[in-house]
């Protein structure tokens, strides 16, 4: 005789989101990581997360938003929401659902919150991480690198202003090869997404002082509308 499990019985499902926070240095693309303070998994680095919070968060990007200020102070430019990862293995403690984000940040803004605890490490470093934090990293990492060959993406870990060959260099440094100088101007200016900041240069020196660009504010709100699929 087989005994049916009823609604009641079922465990509840964790539901939780996690961010991949994605920064760049002089080095390349780097993953902050954090060390977790409880079980499971005590002690061992993981991605920035936590629980859904029903009576606070508008929606999983709030909480995604929240989660990630809380654990590391830092308010993220851009926030996207990556995937889904879910079931049965991934979390010890039960059945799990998670609603994964990344985020992008300048160096200058995520370098003082390693201070107190954040963990920057390559994205290209062997690691074993707990959960399916390995699976989500790499998820986001690929996300990352095939829309930087058509996107502004690269702009947000920049910060609010740069000069046209800093944004190259980033560009280079996430599709991993030199791009001709000529080609780059061609194409930010078919994608019409910058715009000069009047007056602005960077400091002069032993070169002719370069102008500062900036997104323009037409393209960030698309931009804001499309990243939380509005």
């Amino acid at each position: 005789m087989t005994t049916e499990k009823t609604e009641n019985s079922v465990s509840e499902v964790i539901c939780t989101v996690d961010v991949v926070l994605l920064t760049l240095d002089e080095t390349g693309l780097k993953v902050a990581l954090l060390q977790r303070d409880k079980p499971p998994f005590q002690d061992s680095a993981t991605l920035p997360g936590g629980y859904i919070h029903a009576e606070e968060d508008a929606d999983t990007h709030a909480a995604a938003f929240r989660v990630l200020k809380q654990k590391t102070g830092i308010d993220a430019p851009y926030l996207e929401q990556l995937a889904t990862f879910s079931g049965p293995k991934r979390d010890p403690r039960g059945w799990s659902v998670s609603i994964a984000y990344y985020a992008l940040v300048p160096f200058d803004v995520i370098e003082p919150a390693c201070s107190s605890g954040l963990n920057l490490v390559s994205v290209d470093a062997t690691m074993s991480l707990p959960f399916d934090h390995d699976t989500i990293l790499a998820a986001a990492v690929a996300r990352l690198r095939s829309k930087s060959q058509y996107s502004s993406l690269p702009c947000y870990l920049l910060g609010q202003s740069f000069t046209l060959p800093q944004l190259q260099r980033v560009y280079e440094a996430l599709l991993g090869e030199a791009i001709n100088k000529v080609s780059f101007r061609r194409k930010m200016t078919e994608m019409d997404m910058l715009e000069a900041i009047d007056g602005q240069f960077t400091a002069s020196g032993a070169h002719r002082p370069a102008q500062l660009y900036r997104l323009k504010s037409s393209y960030l709100q698309a931009l804001q509308m499309l990243k939380r699929g509005l």
